[in-house]
């Protein structure tokens, strides 16, 4: 839908004005007018509500920081505080988006509050920032708004964040000794094979008597290299530019993620941290009061991994033809 910039007045006589989302500018002023707004004018726009006066320009928009898992994290966290206190959502939203020290996330809680202004739903206006706030967020704010538990739902978010979290940074920690492994073994070769080998090369010429077999190949493969190394480097280069455009395609994500879990220490470390998100984000739905085949549903959504994803769809679909969660489990065969 498209966009409309607004000033209207409340009801003590101050000035509003924003961005909203309607059908036409009536529906916008129907929207004024059930938060208790009078318009003044509607006119046509084509910035979102979280573009900038002006536009910005492009390196402005290049260097802006973007909003990461910890903002919203500690968003969920403040959010619960407030509410608890009794302080009315609109009033917290308002306090939270001015001490926002990330300017970028201080806009969608802007955003927030002014769709809240316009007679949305938390759980609506959320939706207007799918790259914030992922669907599992969705489903749980939704639910706690139907429930009326939404200030206990923000407390467990936060948990749940903070498990979602600590889990990535065990599994970076744990790959990044063999990464680095990796990379000092392909660097040490690629430093051997042009730099020093070419260096005995000219030494074993002067003997005039004929080298090892092994000798003769790793002096050939040293030629190679030196001779066609900007050939290598185009062709790894189109290697990886194929891989990564292979991976982007539903098939060949799966296939992907499928082998990744194969490979040693590190295929068992991804399992177990994605099947452990997938444990506590289940066991956070059913408890907030999530039927079961939808937090299946939102679960398989937030896995990192396709494959692991699609074995817990399966298990929705096992569920829905009405077999128990066992037996679905067993029948995935990834726990």
């Amino acid at each position: 839908m498209p966009y409309f910039s607004y000033k209207a007045r409340n009801g003590a006589g101050e000035l509003l004005q924003g961005i909203l989302e309607g059908a036409d500018s009536g529906a916008i002023a129907e929207q004024l007018f059930g938060s208790g707004a009078t318009p003044i004018e509607i006119n046509p726009s084509r910035k979102g509500p979280g573009a900038k006066e002006g536009g910005g320009s492009l390196m402005a928009r290049l260097m802006e920081k973007k909003v990461t898992s910890m903002d919203v994290q500690l968003f969920s966290r403040q959010i619960y505080t407030l509410l608890k206190s009794g302080v009315p959502i609109m009033r917290g939203l308002a306090g939270l988006q001015e001490s926002a020290i990330n300017k970028s996330f201080a806009k969608v809680v802007k955003d927030l509050r002014e769709s809240l202004d316009a007679g949305r739903e938390l759980s609506t206006a959320m939706m207007r920032h799918p790259k914030v706030f992922d669907t599992f967020y969705l489903s749980m704010v939704r639910v706690g708004e139907m429930t009326g538990r939404l200030e206990e739902v923000f407390l467990r978010l936060f948990d749940h964040l903070e498990f979602d979290r600590d889990m990535r940074e065990r599994v970076k920690t744990a790959m990044r000794y063999p990464t680095f492994v990796v990379a000092a073994m392909v660097i040490a070769m690629v430093i051997v094979n042009v730099f020093v080998i070419p260096q005995f090369a000219a030494v074993f010429k002067t003997f005039n008597a004929e080298l090892p077999l092994m000798t003769r190949i790793l002096l050939a493969t040293s030629q190679f290299t030196v001779a066609y190394w900007p050939a290598m480097l185009a062709m790894a280069g189109g290697a990886v530019f194929g891989f990564r455009s292979w991976v982007a395609t539903t098939k060949g994500r799966l296939a992907w993620d499928r082998h990744k879990l194969r490979i040693p220490i590190a295929g068992k470390i991804i399992h177990k941290a994605t099947m452990a998100r997938f444990a506590r984000s289940f066991a956070l739905s059913t408890r907030s009061g999530v039927p079961i085949v939808q937090a299946l549903t939102v679960v398989s959504q937030t896995a990192d991994n396709a494959y692991l994803s699609a074995r817990i769809e399966g298990m929705r679909d096992g569920v829905e033809r009405g077999e128990s969660i066992l037996r679905t489990s067993v029948a995935a065969a990834v726990f």
